[in-house]
């Protein structure tokens, strides 16, 4: 009896085990179930937006949603829901909250609106966010300019040319403005309106300035834009010639200055190898014409070679200028 007591407890302990076993293996298929079935929802998206949007850039940034698995996320961008573009892959983790990114866009064309959207993808699947747009702003425009030449010899021609930059740059009417020596009458329209050219390019051709004069370029209708402002320089005009003497040594070196720049500094130089110079001596402008003045002086010459004179004023409404250099034998 006691053998067949022992075998019949070992029966009893063994079906009061089942219960804990079936409840045991029940909860691990939950668990298997429910695990499995977080793996199989692909990342989320929210929260998707733009912000410091400029002509040429934009930040984009939203929500990815990892649900425990690795994520990777990027966002796509284009003129139109098409897109066309995206930004780098980029790692988003594997957490099982929410996980701000951004990333920046570069290489926009002002005043375009450009859709964009957040791509998040992991071994469960690809997840997208709703489109999005942004619209960049125009590029504002503006206006630099230059004297071609400056200084200008006193009477000869010059350019005034520039470029209009920014949205809207090209075709657009522009005018020339004057503020003459010494620069109290304000400035004046010089010549006609001119239209930019397809890149903003613009020249206008300014014909016998006498005198120094402040320079500007403004654009004719809106937005009004002006230039900064530019000091074109007229040089006094300077002949110089070399005549022989009766004199051993002796040369005669004299010119004319137009316009009249009585009781100017001259200045005789000798060029010599390596771009320097050497002084020979020097005069003062005198009176001649109403228009023209003229200098003249004897100077001992020891050796030939490459003269000029540099003829200085300092009436503000000229600059100094040099004469073209005369070959002495």
């Amino acid at each position: 009896m006691r053998g067949q007591d022992k075998l019949e407890a070992g029966r009893r302990a063994r079906w009061g085990l089942r219960p804990l076993v079936a409840l045991s293996l029940l909860v691990g298929a939950l668990v298997y179930a429910a695990s499995a079935g977080a793996a199989a929802i692909p990342p989320g998206t929210n929260n998707v937006s733009s912000t410091s949007v400029t002509f040429s850039s934009a930040v984009v940034f939203g929500d990815v949603y990892p649900r425990g698995l690795v994520t990777n996320y990027y966002f796509q961008y284009g003129k139109t829901t098409g897109y066309g573009a995206q930004t780098p892959l980029a790692p988003a983790g594997n957490g099982t909250v929410p996980l701000r990114v951004s990333q920046l866009i570069s290489g926009l064309q002002p005043a375009t609106t450009y859709h964009f959207r957040l791509v998040t993808t992991n071994p469960a699947g690809t997840g997208t966010s709703n489109d999005h747009t942004f619209t960049t702003p125009k590029v504002p425009l503006s206006l630099q300019i230059a004297g071609v030449p400056n200084p200008v010899p006193f009477g000869n021609p010059f350019l005034v040319e520039g470029t209009l930059s920014g949205t809207g740059s090209a075709n657009h009417a522009v005018v020339l403005q004057a503020n003459l020596f010494p620069f109290t009458a304000g400035f004046r329209q010089v010549g006609n309106p001119e239209l930019t050219s397809a890149t903003g390019g613009f020249s206008f051709p300014v014909v016998g300035l006498n005198e120094n004069a402040q320079l500007r370029v403004q654009t004719i209708g809106g937005p009004l834009v002006t230039s900064p402002v530019v000091t074109e320089n007229v040089a006094v005009l300077v002949t110089f010639h070399a005549r022989r003497t009766h004199r051993h040594g002796r040369w005669r070196l004299y010119g004319t200055v137009t316009p009249a720049e009585a009781g100017a500094l001259v200045g005789f130089q000798r060029l010599v190898p390596g771009g320097r110079t050497v002084n020979q001596g020097g005069t003062v402008v005198r009176s001649g014409s109403a228009t023209t003045s003229h200098f003249s002086r004897t100077v001992r010459v020891r050796r030939g070679g490459v003269y000029r004179a540099l003829v200085q004023v300092a009436d503000g409404a000229h600059v100094s200028a040099y004469s073209a250099p005369v070959l002495i034998r």
